[in-house]
């Protein structure tokens, strides 16, 4: 189920990388042209702010790095065309094996989708996606993700891999950046013990979830204090954060 290591050298350099949606509201409120920005400028506020972006921004983004490597690569999704909508990619190395790579949920690994490969099962695997054992089941065009928590709870997730083409992707991910909800969303993955846990940051709480179980943090009263919290996380540029946040308590108020 893992991935070759064609495809994980391209995924292993977005390791850092947290989804979110403050840069969206940030970037939103700073120009009034598109609000999709383009993979090269991602690159530049990547190397002066520190930030990532959303799931559009990350799907173009993996994309990009994949066929800049020589790798089949397209795009994938569901509900692109209202606000539900969640992307991802399917990367296909030199033996023709599909691997469904979704950074928007931040999955620690791409992982395998095509039953009839050897290396495939459909029993639950762990060290793919943090604080959960996954499930990977093919339904005709579909795959279901099935995430077996500690606790014993079970979610399910279905994804079409049917490849959407770049003018439609683009004009849902035009559609997704003007779409400005009032709770900040942050997720990135950090070390805990000896795995990598989910950490979350929305609507002003956060929490930590493990293998042992999911962690609340502390309560936070002041803006100043999400700005150190998350710069701690994730790197992000102090100033930026301010920035972001501050859009968010004003669509709060």
């Amino acid at each position: 189920m893992h991935p070759t290591s064609d495809i994980l050298k391209v995924w292993k350099k977005f390791d850092q990388f947290p989804m979110e949606t403050l840069t969206k509201a940030w970037y939103y409120h700073r120009t009034s042209g598109p609000k999709q920005r383009s993979v090269e400028l991602m690159r530049e506020h990547r190397e002066q702010y520190g930030i990532a972006g959303n799931c559009f921004d990350l799907a173009i983004w993996l994309l990009d790095e994949f066929k800049r490597e020589g790798i089949q690569a397209y795009l994938i999704g569901h509900d692109i065309d209202n606000e539900r909508a969640h992307v991802g990619v399917i990367a296909v190395n030199d033996k023709g094996q599909r691997y469904l790579c979704d950074l928007g949920d931040q999955w620690l690994l791409p992982i395998l989708i095509d039953s009839e490969s050897e290396e495939y099962t459909d029993k639950p695997v762990s060290g793919f996606f943090p604080g959960a054992n996954v499930q990977v089941k093919t339904v005709g065009q579909d795959i279901e993700v099935y995430y077996h928590r500690p606790n014993g709870k079970v979610s399910k997730q279905t994804y079409s891999t049917e490849p959407i083409e770049m003018t439609v992707f683009m004009k849902a991910a035009e559609a997704c950046q003007h779409l400005i909800k009032g709770r900040p969303l942050l997720e990135c993955r950090l070390p805990y013990k000896n795995e990598t846990a989910h950490w979350e940051f929305y609507n002003w709480e956060s929490f930590l979830s493990t293998t042992e179980g999911l962690f609340p943090d502390s309560k936070l009263d002041s803006l100043e204090e999400w700005v150190e919290r998350i710069h701690q996380k994730t790197g992000y540029d102090r100033t930026f954060l301010s920035e972001a946040l501050e859009v968010y308590k004003k669509l709060s108020r």
